[in-house]
């Protein structure tokens, strides 16, 4: 193998240019765009620069003799996957061409796909594409590649529910065993990689795939020839969920129950029509890995000890705020979890159920039918309940039932979109709801965000200048409690080359004083409400992710993602 010795440049490059590389890799698929940025003339010196950084060396691609009978032993579908290409062999050791020497999940994938010990080289994109296509061509070759492949893929996932279908060509496209395998694929490498949501995304250059891990959408590499099974893909999906495959110009939801490797897994499906195909969101709704406790989440003892007494009232309303995606839901199962009992009846009334929990009875709103938040709560509260979860207050008819269930003597559960705890009373004064009966009813309100954990394996500790941080941030306590010393994120193999593994929950919790309930009840402004809950005691989430970022669990940049200042 001959190694690279055109770029004559060596550069030193700090954690801020290999994070800056980091991102180019994952934006462009290169370093051509930054390698001014990074202090090189050209890529493949930046590059180079880079894999001395990680431990690697280059190749010259051009200069390289193919092995074609590793070649032929190698899975072709993770070349496609990762882009990665085999080199050579000696013995248990493979050499490995990369394009991104930050995709170590790739350098696991092959390791483990094979059983070699895997000596990664750094190669330029462009040079590992062309040798690429020259050695497995373009078109159905490829694909075909990737298929044979893949029928391990094919008894590892299970549909639970019986399948339907016609026998037009749409339908017949999406039940060949290639494109169930596609499929099938997609699916599984998403809940291999914790994946919350996959996102199929019709372009005008092709079908796009990408998968939302720990919050954040990843591209997954695929190969170009895939784009002529994206309507059989999409087809497929819709025989999956029950949906009709014939109707491509309205919305469509539904439900795909699997079970994969043994895993129950369900899937809510939503389709759209878009400029260039049909735009498919599928978010991952894995039981086995969910853990409803409140302590199970994260919670820290001083939240969880004043949340544990708001649930344990005998009525009254406990509302959950934050965005989608924020563990809304998570945290209202917690909370359910934590007080059901044989002595306790508890009904929810939810759109969509999305798990189904031991001991509780829960109902699945069906709008077109009537079945309405508001109309199952009148029904509900006729079912002699003491507890109640109505998935989300929209409007004023389930905000009023939510009111009435409270006064009559129910514990009420509910969440609203507002942007931290102290906008409820605001919002359902602007549903409608009397401010008299809002101040009285509602009990507390729980805003949360979630933020990334740093991987425990690889975080990195450094000490920041005042000026760097933002103008909110608590320095003082920062110094006497951390010693000057914060975490930042670097990557390694454990958390996929992304610095962070997993997320937990950031809280404000606001327990509505006897001050609080008659600022309410003028419909005082939500700053004013905020001004007083925090002379109660209540920690906003800014500082409560301060507070994280200090603790080493998080890093500044997560907290100003998920937060704005106070």
């Amino acid at each position: 193998m001959i190694r690279s010795q055109a770029s004559g440049e060596k550069g030193f490059l700090d954690a801020r240019k290999l994070k800056i590389a980091r991102e180019a890799q994952v934006q462009d698929g290169g370093l051509q765009q930054v390698a001014r940025e990074l202090g090189f003339d050209s890529e493949e010196a930046a590059l180079e620069a880079v894999g001395q950084a990680l431990g690697m060396e280059m190749v010259d691609l051009t200069k390289v003799k193919t092995d074609l009978e590793v070649l032929r032993r190698f899975p072709i579908k993770l070349i496609h996957r990762h882009m990665v290409f085999p080199i050579e062999q000696d013995g248990q050791s493979l050499v490995l061409a990369i394009g991104n020497p930050f995709d170590l999940h790739a350098l696991d994938a092959v390791g483990a796909a094979t059983g070699l010990s895997i000596v990664p080289v750094v190669a330029i994109p462009s040079e590992l594409a062309k040798l690429v296509k020259a050695h497995l061509g373009v078109g159905a070759e490829t694909v075909d590649g990737l298929l044979a492949q893949s029928e391990d893929r094919e008894a590892g996932v299970e549909v639970l529910d019986d399948l339907e279908w016609d026998h037009s060509e749409a339908s017949e496209m999406a039940q060949e065993a290639s494109v169930v395998r596609l499929v099938n694929e997609i699916l599984t490498e998403a809940i291999e990689a914790r994946a919350s949501d996959i996102h199929i995304e019709a372009q005008e250059e092709g079908m796009k795939v990408r998968y939302r891990i720990d919050g954040v959408l990843q591209k997954q590499p695929m190969p170009p020839e895939i784009n002529r099974f994206q309507s059989a893909i999409i087809s497929r999906l819709k025989i999956m969920a029950r949906l009709n495959i014939a109707e491509k110009r309205v919305p469509q939801d539904g439900r795909i129950k699997l079970k994969v490797q043994g895993r129950e897994v369900d899937i809510r499906l939503s389709i759209i029509p878009m400029l260039h195909g049909e735009g498919v969101v599928m978010r991952i709704l894995d039981k086995d890995r969910m853990n409803f406790s409140l302590r199970g989440i994260g919670m820290d003892e001083d939240i969880y000890a004043q949340f544990g007494k708001l649930i344990s009232l005998p009525h009254g309303i406990i509302l959950v705020t934050g965005p989608t995606g924020s563990g809304k839901t998570t945290t209202l199962y917690s909370a359910l979890n934590e007080i059901k009992s044989e002595d306790t009846k508890i009904i929810t009334t939810e759109d969509p159920i999305e798990y189904q929990l031991n001991g509780i009875n829960q109902i699945q709103v069906h709008t077109k039918v009537g079945l309405t938040f508001a109309a199952s709560l009148r029904a509900i509260l006729r079912h002699d309940p003491d507890v109640v979860l109505v998935g989300e207050i929209r409007d004023l008819e389930t905000a009023e039932n939510a009111v009435q269930a409270s006064l009559t003597g129910h514990l009420v559960f509910s969440t609203l979109h507002t942007n931290d705890a102290s906008g409820a009373f605001m919002r359902l004064a602007d549903m409608g709801v009397e401010p008299f009966l809002v101040c009285s009813t509602v009990e507390g309100v729980m805003a949360q965000r979630l933020v990334r954990t740093l991987c425990q394996e690889c975080r990195e500790q450094y000490a920041p200048r005042r000026e760097d941080l933002p103008d909110d941030f608590p320095w003082e306590e920062f110094m006497e409690t951390a010693g000057g010393q914060l975490y930042r994120a670097n990557g390694c193999r454990s958390c996929r080359g992304t610095g962070y593994a997993g997320r937990r929950g950031i809280y404000e919790l606001l327990i509505a004083n006897d001050e609080i309930r008659a600022l309410a009840s003028e419909r005082t402004g939500s700053h004013i409400v905020k001004q007083a809950a925090v002379r109660s005691g209540m920690r906003t989430l800014r500082s409560h992710g301060w507070l994280k970022a200090i603790q080493g669990a998080t890093t500044v940049d997560e907290v100003l993602r998920v937060t704005k200042a106070d």
